[in-house]
Formats: C-alpha cells, sequence, structure tokens
C-alpha cells in the first residue's frame, strides 16, 4: 500500500512541476504580437565545415572528440607522413646534385672561354704568319722576274702561302667550334639551374603535402562528428571530422509572402529558444529568399498566394556568441520574431534578456 501512495504522490509532484514548467513558459512568451510584428518556428542552425585531407593518406592521431570546443588554428588530427617524408629527403638529394652540377657546368663555360681565347690567338698568329708569307712571295716574285732566285724558292714561297691560309682557315674552324662549345656549356648551365629549381618546387610541394597533414581548425567552433579513425586511410577529400562554426549561428524559419516581403536586411530580430525562454536573445536578418520554399499545388487567387512561404535567417551577433561559446547548440527549436515596422518599438516580454 506504501508503495503504490508512494508512486502516486510522486506522479502527482512530477505533474506539479510539469505542470508550473509549462506555465511559466507561458506566461514569458508573448500570447499575441502587436500589428508590425512577425513571427515563425525555427531551428538553431551554424555552418558546418568538414575538416578533410588534401591528400590520400593514413589517419595517424585524432586530436579531438566530439563535443569538443576548438579554437582556429588548433590541430584537431594527423595524418602520417613517412612516405612524404622519405619523398622530400630524396627531393633533398635531388637539389644537393643538382647544386653541384651548376658548379660543373659553370666550370664547362670558363673552360670553353678560355679554349675560344686561345683560338682566338691562334687566328691572330696564323693570319701574321700568311701576312709573312704574302710578302716573301711578292719579293720572290720580283727577284724571280730578274733571274735573281731560282724558281724553286719562288714555288716554296707560293706553297707557303697556300700552307699559311689553310692554317688561318683551321684556326677560324677551331674558334668557331669553340665558340660553339661556350653555347652548349652556357644552356647546360641554364639546364642544370632549372633542375634546381624544379627540385626546389619539388620540396616546396612536398612540403606542402607535410604541413596539410596536419589538419587544423579553420575557425572556432565546435567538433560535431568523428568521422574516421586513427588507422584509417582516405582518399583526398576524406572527412576526418565535422564541426560546426560558432561564429556563424543563426535561426532559419519561414514566413508568408505578406510578412516576408515588408522584412529589411540587417533588420533587428528577436529569438527565444524552447529550452530557456526566460532570455531573450537579439539578432540580424541576414538572409530572405527571393523564392517561396514551398507553395501549394496551384497558385490562382490572392488568397492561396497568401500561402507562399518564404525562408528567413536570423543570425545572432558574433561578439555575443563569443560571450556564451560554451552555451551555443545547434538543433535547439525556438521562436524568431521579427519587426516589420522599423519605427515601433519591441514589446516588453522581447526586450533582450541575456543570462548573466
Amino acid at each position: 500500500m506504501n508503495k503504490f501512495f508512494k508512486a502516486g504522490m510522486q506522479g502527482v509532484a512530477a505533474a506539479i512541476v510539469i505542470g508550473l514548467g509549462v506555465s511559466a513558459w507561458w506566461y514569458l512568451q508573448p500570447q499575441e504580437l502587436p500589428e508590425g510584428f512577425a513571427a515563425g518556428n525555427g531551428r538553431v542552425e551554424a555552418v558546418e565545415i568538414d575538416i578533410a585531407t588534401r591528400t590520400a593518406g593514413r589517419v595517424r592521431d585524432i586530436l579531438a572528440s566530439e563535443g569538443d570546443f576548438v579554437r582556429a588554428g588548433q590541430e584537431l588530427a594527423r595524418m602520417d607522413t613517412a612516405v612524404l617524408e622519405a619523398q622530400l629527403r630524396e627531393a633533398g638529394a635531388r637539389l644537393q646534385q643538382a647544386r653541384i652540377g651548376i658548379d660543373t657546368a659553370q666550370s664547362q663555360v670558363s673552360q670553353r672561354e678560355a679554349e675560344k681565347r686561345a683560338a682566338d690567338a691562334l687566328i691572330v698568329q696564323r693570319e701574321a704568319e700568311l701576312d709573312a708569307a704574302r710578302r716573301r712571295l711578292a719579293r720572290s716574285e720580283e727577284l724571280a722576274a730578274k733571274d735573281a732566285v731560282p724558281m724553286s724558292t719562288l714555288d716554296d714561297h707560293r706553297a707557303s702561302v697556300q700552307a699559311a691560309r689553310a692554317a688561318v682557315a683551321a684556326a677560324q674552324a677551331q674558334a668557331a667550334a669553340a665558340q660553339a662549345a661556350i653555347s652548349q656549356a652556357r644552356s647546360n648551365v641554364v639546364s642544370v639551374r632549372s633542375a634546381v629549381e624544379a627540385a626546389q618546387a619539388t620540396i616546396q610541394r612536398i612540403q606542402a603535402d607535410i604541413d596539410d597533414s596536419v589538419l587544423k581548425a579553420p575557425r572556432d567552433g565546435r567538433v560535431q562528428y568523428r568521422v574516421a579513425q586513427p588507422g584509417e586511410v582516405l582518399s583526398p577529400g576524406g572527412v576526418v571530422l565535422n564541426m560546426v562554426d560558432l561564429a556563424d549561428v543563426y535561426v532559419t524559419f519561414f514566413l508568408p509572402m505578406e510578412q516576408a516581403g515588408r522584412i529589411a536586411l540587417a533588420g533587428e530580430a528577436r529569438i527565444v529558444l524552447d529550452v530557456a525562454p526566460q532570455y531573450v536573445i537579439p539578432a540580424e536578418i541576414s538572409f530572405v529568399a527571393d523564392v517561396a520554399q514551398f507553395t501549394p499545388k496551384t497558385v490562382e487567387t490572392a488568397q492561396e498566394r497568401q500561402k507562399l512561404m518564404f525562408r528567413v535567417k536570423a543570425r545572432i551577433p558574433p561578439a555575443l556568441l563569443e560571450q556564451h561559446l560554451q552555451q551555443v547548440k545547434t538543433g535547439l527549436p525556438g521562436m524568431a520574431y521579427v519587426r516589420l515596422d522599423p519605427q515601433l518599438q519591441w514589446p516588453a516580454e522581447l526586450q533582450v534578456r541575456l543570462p548573466q
């Protein structure tokens, strides 16, 4: 008997508590909006961000759990970088080899330039020899006309001129070959320098991949879901965590066409959540849809057109969110109130009331 009596008393107490709660909620809610105001049911939403990998790899560590608050730049997960680090060492070795190649190629340029200078000097020498041979030939021709020298001497001097001409031509060809060798050596320097730049770019790319292997929070927010687990291999773009941006929180609700058409962007709004009806949260209209979200099957009369509903967003100020970051939760239902006439004053029950 006592057991049933106690159970009955507990039920009565629970009913009284529920009744008091409902009564308080109804007391704090505006029962009838004045003219110039509108309201709609909605839920607290926030921008969702996927923390994903840029390249394929294995998840090594996850440093955040579901429900954790995170700050912008905070490390959330790390990918395995053993392969990337090996590639980085390989690229570093290629870079060192290419830099040594630059010194070798530049020394070859210096050597070819020296060979060119020697070839130019040889041309000068051969041209001097040719000039001397011509002078001897000229004197021999004068003396041979007077029978002062034998014809064999004249023939020898003529042969010397021909040989000197051939020597000049050979020296000029050697100088041209040396110039071509210089051009080739200089092109080798350019090629090796390009190899150095390519190796440096490879190192930068691999280092960027290593840096991107540390997944960081792009903004302040809360981790909502853990999608992957340590040890899993993900493809490029594989999601590790899902978080909500607590700097961009809003309530989405719907209003009929007549009311939605009178709302001004950046206009004031108020939000009252079901779980905390004692507070009135200030907000700002950040979005009004330009097309109806749902309509009746046929729209033929003015009365039917009034059934058109437009989506509206009331955004909570980021500065206010920063002050109450721990209390921000998405998915909570509530009411959003908007002022259609900016000249009107908010009713007393919709004056801003925030937790201390």
